[in-house]
Formats: C-alpha cells, structure tokens, sequence
C-alpha cells in the first residue's frame, strides 16, 4: 500500500527508549545534545517581533524564486561579508531541507548518485530516498585535523554521479572546506559535469580566522555550484521557515539552473509571505543573536577542553560550527557509553554512529546547551570516564 521510500526500521533505537524510560519516570536530564537555539537560553532581542508589523503581509503576491525584497535582504547578508551576490541568483525555500529536495530534483534522476560527506549530517539518506536518488559516502581523514580524502571521492565518483555535496562547516566534525580542496573539486566538477552543493548553515560560527578556509561557494564560477543556508542558524530562527539557494557558475549553466528551480519552486509556492516581508529585519537582528550563540559555543568549549584535560576523553579538533565530537577508549561501543551515561548520570549524548562515524568509539555534544547544565554535564562525563 506504501511507497518503497519507507524502508528503514521505524522503531525506536535502546537510545530512544532508555530516554522515553527516564522522562517517564521524571528524571532530570542534563541534555548535551540540544540544537534548537529556541530552547537553549538565548536570549533574542526585541526587533524580531517588531519585524512582523508590516502590512504588506496580508497581500499575496506569490513568486517562485521569492520576493524580491527578501532576496535583496539575501544579497545584502553576502555583501557584510565581502561577497557580491545578486538577488537574481538567489532562489528563496522553506529550510535547507528544502533546498536539498528542489537540487535533488533539479540535478539527477531516480537511481543516479550524490556523493555526500562520512562523517556528517545524518538526514542525507532520507532527504535522497525522498527524490529516488542514493546517496554514495566519501570520508573525512582525521589527522589532528579534518581533511576532505580527495582520492577516495573521485574513486566514487560513476558515471551516475550527479552532484558532490560539502557541509561548510561539516556538521558535527566543525571542519571547512580549505582553498586547495575546493581547487581540486572544481576540476573535477567541470571536467566531468558534476555540481558542487554547499551547505553553509554553519559558517558564521568559526572559533578562528584561517585564510586557507573558503569563505562561501556563493562566488564560485569555475562549475555549477550551489551554497544553501538560512534563517535558523543565520539568526538562530529555525522556526521562521526560511531558507535560500545561491546559484553559482559559468553563466549559461547558472542561467538554465536558475530558470529549471523557478519551475521546480513554482510547483510549491512554499514559503510564506510573513517571513519574506520581515527578511531584511531578520537577517539584521541576527547579528546579536550570532554573537550571544558564539560565545556561547567558544565558552562551552574552553569550559570543555579545560575539564577534559588529562583525561580518557579526547576533543577532536574542531574550527567552528555547534558541536564536539569526543573520542572514548573502546573498552565499551559507543552505544554503550551513551547508555551507561544516561542510565547512570542522566547525561544524554550522541553516539558517533548518529553521524555515520566508522570506527568508535564517538560521543557528539553540542555547544549550544546552556552553560549550566554544559558544565555540569562535562563535569559527570569526565568522572564517569575516570
């Protein structure tokens, strides 16, 4: 009776259900894995709410690439970070998830491939089973740094391949994408007419400068690119709805790309007119919300590193973005110690396997929680591993 896209097993992992088991009996959790910006104490300045008092919301003017105000509110996001971008390459969604699904349909048929980051972002698989398409894993070497293995993504690579997609910073490993292996992405990408897909969610938050970092593929002209983000990490609004796609390339291809999303968003008409009235005033309150969410996460981490010193649990290098990644000693999976810490500590984590890591044993944390229940979360994770 159901579509084939439902294959996976609906029922909830031990994680899960250790966790229902707790809230059902009243424990109170210290939550290292909080994501939502909404719910972790930030505190967001007045002018959000006063961005909505525009009576061009009650009109319904629908177009398909978005109004044209709320893209040129976009442009100027890029142009306070030196990138000069046109609203007429910008197509408005309703998340980055959203986006994901209009490339999907826009770049490849049922049965063909994207090739996607391991470790990352554990929602690639359902958002391609979604369009028909698969998805193919190229990894990320660690060596006291993150690195994008080059020779094992063009070893993936089929004559199916459709598209490579790059986190930027990857979520959770907190990497970027460094000039020498975007050089090398866009000779493959032109030589063998692939798109570069950028998710860039995450790339105000780096924890330092690096000049070797891409800044943004919002520029990039040597392949047909495009760099994605929006208002729920941009401003810490994920309930706004509010998302865009940056076309990038040799402008022929830009043009045909732009003109098929057109067609593709035109379908659904998915974004609502609230929220693109009060873009520009969105975009320009986010500024304060970024700062208190980056100090947030910079004193999260030094708190981290400090406690965590000298002991069995080993932060992973880590450049910007939400989120640590802590090696454990194998004694146990990382299931385990996810488990046992919930179990006995009432700390709730992530296992590595979450995010499609491929040797243990892993524990993701997020830097967003609240500073209270981080420290004290860290502080019963550091006695727990001894």
């Amino acid at each position: 009776m159901f579509s084939s896209r439902f294959h996976w097993d609906l029922r909830p992992n031990r994680l899960a259900r250790a966790l229902a088991e707790k809230r059902r009996a009243g424990a109170r959790l210290l939550d290292l894995t909080e994501s939502n910006p909404t719910r972790a104490g930030i505190d967001y300045p007045p002018e959000i709410l006063a961005a909505f008092d525009d009576p061009a919301m009650l009109a319904y003017a629908p177009a398909p690439a978005g109004a044209r105000r709320a893209r040129e509110a976009v442009a100027a996001y890029y142009a306070a970070r030196g990138e000069r971008v046109e609203p007429e390459r910008i197509l408005l969604t309703a998340s980055t998830s959203e986006a994901y699904a209009y490339l999907f349909k826009l770049l490849a048929d049922p049965g063909e491939h994207v090739l996607v980051p391991r470790p990352s972002y554990p929602l690639f698989e359902f958002l391609a089973a979604m369009e028909s398409i698969e998805v193919r894993p190229y990894p990320l070497a660690y060596h006291g740094g993150w690195s994008i293995d080059l020779d094992a993504l063009e070893t993936a690579i089929s004559p199916r391949t459709r598209a490579v997609a790059l986190v930027h910073p990857n979520n959770p490993t907190g990497s970027y994408v460094k000039r020498f292996e975007l050089e090398s992405l866009a000779r493959l990408g032109a030589g063998r007419g692939i798109a570069i897909v950028s998710d860039e969610v995450f790339s105000d938050y780096a924890f330092a400068p690096d000049p070797q970092r891409v800044a943004t593929l919002a520029g990039f002209d040597e392949c047909l690119g495009f760099a994605m983000s929006g208002l729920s990490k941009v401003a810490g609004l994920p309930q706004m709805k509010l998302g865009w796609i940056v076309v990038s390339g040799p402008p022929a291809l830009r043009a045909e790309a732009m003109e098929k999303l057109e067609w593709i968003a035109d379908t659904y008409l998915s974004v609502g007119t609230p929220v693109q009235c009060a873009a520009s005033k969105l975009l320009a309150a986010g500024e304060a919300v970024r700062r208190r969410i980056r100090r947030r996460t910079a004193d999260n981490l030094t708190h981290a590193r400090a406690i965590l010193a000298g002991s069995a649990a080993n932060i992973l290098a880590v450049e910007g973005g939400w989120y640590i990644a802590v090696q454990l000693p194998r004694i146990r999976s990382e299931e385990e110690w996810a488990l046992e810490l919930l179990e006995r500590e009432n700390v709730q984590t992530q296992p590595g396997f979450f995010y499609d890591f491929e040797s243990e044993a892993f524990l993701i944390l997020s830097l967003l929680t609240e500073t209270a229940v981080f420290q004290e979360g860290i502080a019963k994770l550091r006695g727990f591993v001894g």
